[in-house]
C-alpha cells in the first residue's frame, strides 16, 4: 500500500470540491434497483388514492400524472401518499441509500436524518404550490445541513428546481440589507439571471446546501414534477431552534458502536487517582 498525503480519497476530494464551490452536486443514485422499488411504492399508493390499476409504464404515467388529477383534487392525494410513505418501514432507509457514499463524503458517517421525507407533485400550470426564492436558514434551521433532492422523473428547466451558486449567494449575503422592506420578489429579479435551473434526471441525486438561495417557480412544462427532498446533517453539529432539533425534527440514523458504547458509559464511583 502506498504511502497517504491525503485523509480523503480523491473522489472524496473531488465532490468536496465541486460542493465547496458551487454548493450542489448531482450524481448518479447508489442504489438504482431501490430507486426502482421506491418509486413503484410510491405509485401504488396513488393509484389506491385514485382506485385505478398501477400502470406498465410507470415513466409515463408519472410524468402525464395532470391526466389523472385535477389542481383542486392534488393536495388530497399528495398528502395521502406523503403519510402512508413515510409510514413504510422500508422507506426513510432506502431513500437514504440513494446518496449515501456521497453523504458519507459531504456530511460525515454518523448522520441525523429530517423524521419525514418531503413529496413534492407541480402539475403543469399549477401555482398552488410555490416555492419562493429563500435559504433554509431563515427559519431558524441549522446551517451545518444539506438537502437529498430525488426526482421520481426528469427533471429540467421550469419542471425543476433552481438555485442560486455559492459565490452569488455569498454576494448578495454581503448586501442583504437592501432588500430590507423589499420583499423575496426584488431580490428574485435581481438574481434571476444568475441562477441555475438544474437538470436531475431520474437516477440521478442532488445535493445541495440549503444556504444557497433556491426555490421554484410555476412548471410550464407539458409534465408533472415528482419529486421528493430530506434534511440529513451530521449527528454532533450544532441544532438552531427550538422546534427543529435533534429527537424530534431530526432523528439519529447511523450511530456507531463507539458513539453508543461511549454515550452508555458511566464514570465509577469511590474511584479517586
Amino acid at each position: 500500500m502506498a504511502l497517504q498525503t491525503s485523509f480523503f480519497a480523491q473522489d472524496e476530494q473531488d465532490i468536496a470540491t465541486e460542493f465547496l464551490e458551487q454548493g450542489y452536486v448531482i450524481r448518479p443514485v447508489d442504489d438504482k434497483e431501490g430507486l426502482d422499488a421506491l418509486r413503484l411504492g410510491i405509485v401504488e399508493i396513488a393509484c389506491e388514492h385514485l382506485g385505478i390499476d398501477v400502470p406498465n409504464d410507470i415513466d409515463h404515467f408519472l410524468n402525464n400524472f395532470q391526466d389523472h388529477v385535477s389542481i383542486e383534487n392534488l393536495n388530497d392525494l399528495r398528502l395521502n401518499t406523503y403519510r402512508k410513505m413515510n409510514a413504510k418501514e422500508w422507506f426513510r432507509p432506502t431513500y437514504y441509500a440513494a446518496g449515501k457514499s456521497k453523504l458519507a463524503a459531504l456530511v460525515g458517517n454518523e448522520l441525523a436524518m429530517q423524521n419525514r421525507v418531503n413529496l413534492s407533485i407541480q402539475l403543469p400550470d399549477d401555482d398552488s404550490s410555490l416555492l419562493p426564492i429563500h435559504a433554509d436558514s431563515f427559519g431558524g434551521e441549522t446551517p451545518y445541513q444539506v438537502v437529498q433532492w430525488l426526482p421520481l422523473v426528469d427533471c429540467y428547466k421550469t419542471k425543476t428546481m433552481f438555485i442560486l451558486p455559492r459565490p452569488v449567494t455569498e454576494r448578495v449575503y454581503a448586501d442583504f440589507k437592501k432588500y430590507e422592506g423589499q420583499g423575496l420578489d426584488a431580490l428574485f429579479e435581481d438574481v434571476k439571471d444568475e441562477l441555475v435551473w438544474l437538470d436531475v434526471p431520474y437516477g440521478s441525486v442532488l445535493i445541495f446546501s440549503p444556504n444557497n438561495l433556491h426555490g421554484g417557480v410555476i412548471n410550464v412544462e407539458r409534465e408533472t414534477r415528482w419529486s421528493m427532498n430530506c434534511r440529513f446533517t451530521g449527528l454532533f453539529t450544532p441544532y438552531r431552534g427550538a422546534e427543529k432539533k435533534l429527537g424530534s425534527y431530526y432523528l439519529p440514523i447511523t450511530t456507531r458502536a463507539v458513539t453508543k458504547t461511549g454515550m452508555q458509559y458511566r464514570e465509577p464511583s469511590g474511584f479517586q487517582e
